[in-house]
């Protein structure tokens, strides 16, 4: 297991090495003068020649990206240019929400959709295969933003029962720790206030999970029904296992690489997508963040964010290949 994971990390080296290179070049990518376009057709030439100085766009390519590559391997993203603020001191919040939103929406598709898509293979052609597999084509033909109203008008208007927008309650707001909100929380001793910050998550994690749930379930059935056919299988039914130790122990256990490698997939594109969430939910993550950017023309905080998330993209891929020589010991490279 050493060794495997050792070759996995060195595998990340050209990884990081080219998303490096790409997220340094967006600035360069620019038609015309980046300081010009960052400051606007208005800004004199002392302006423009003090960013250039700032930044180091006077430097030749080489340099700065080896100067970036520097700053980065010291935690320093850089300076945001509206805020004036560190980049890797502001980020963080916004990375934490963002974190917290995804992490609850892959929990509410992970449960829902290995579960459904378990039921589904098991009763195969009964009338629960038809029903979950009709409402995961739904599932995954829903646009988000659509959802994500519905849920609002009908959960949070007609019924009240979740708040509608933002993290926690803006009339008592909580003094962050770690701004994962619900460990605040507890770790506040506010029970109450764990409950309110569990019901702000509720709309958004559902309409951000349903995609990836609708996905989960049909792989997740797709994948049981092949396991379900093989020999093993059989000899552990013919020695009169339950049919509930074949399924969770047996079953599943095989059934769940590929599955597995969906979670990872959506995972990484729930941290990367959520913006559209994250903007009808009014919920302060990297995506929101990031859009801010563009429209300030922030390039530095583009720059770390896009980085950030792709970082982040690729420790989850890390993560599960680990998990499928956990899963598999027969798996190698």
């Amino acid at each position: 297991m050493f060794a495997y994971t050792m070759r996995r990390l060195l595998m990340l080296i050209p990884v990081l090495i080219g998303m490096t290179l790409i997220t340094f070049s967006i600035v360069h990518l620019i038609p015309g003068n980046p300081a010009q376009v960052i400051l606007g057709e208005t800004a004199t030439a002392e302006a423009m020649q003090n960013l250039e100085e700032s930044m180091g766009l006077n430097e030749p390519y080489a340099v700065q990206y080896f100067i970036y590559v520097q700053d980065l391997l010291q935690g320093d993203l850089g300076t945001s240019l509206r805020s004036k603020a560190e980049i890797a001191k502001e980020i963080w919040p916004y990375i934490a929400a963002t974190f917290e939103l995804t992490f609850f929406a892959m929990l509410f598709a992970i449960f829902i959709g290995v579960n459904a898509g378990i039921i589904s293979a098991w009763k195969q052609n009964s009338w629960f295969d038809f029903l979950a597999m009709l409402f995961a084509l739904i599932g995954v033909s829903m646009p988000v933003f659509w959802l994500a109203l519905m849920e609002q008008w009908i959960f949070a208007q007609e019924l009240s029962w979740f708040p509608a927008t933002g993290r926690q309650d803006n009339r008592d707001p909580m003094e962050p720790i770690t701004y994962f909100f619900v460990i605040d929380s507890i770790l506040h001793m506010d029970f109450t206030r764990v409950i309110t910050t569990l019901k702000h998550l509720v709309l958004p994690s559902i309409a951000l999970g349903t995609i990836p749930m609708a996905i989960i379930a049909r792989m997740t059935r797709s994948s049981m029904l092949e396991v379900m056919k093989s020999d093993y299988i059989r000899t552990v039914k013919a020695k009169g296992s339950g049919q509930f130790l074949v399924i969770y122990k047996h079953a599943l256990k095989n059934a769940f690489i590929p599955v597995l490698t969906v979670i990872g997939l959506q995972t990484g594109v729930l941290l990367g997508g959520a913006i559209l969430t994250e903007t009808i939910f009014s919920w302060p993550g990297i995506g929101s963040y990031v859009y801010q950017a563009i429209n300030y023309r922030d390039y530095p905080v583009i720059q770390s964010g896009i980085l950030v998330v792709a970082f982040i993209f690729v420790i989850i891929n890390l993560v599960v290949d680990l998990m499928y020589k956990f899963i598999d010991p027969r798996i190698s490279y």
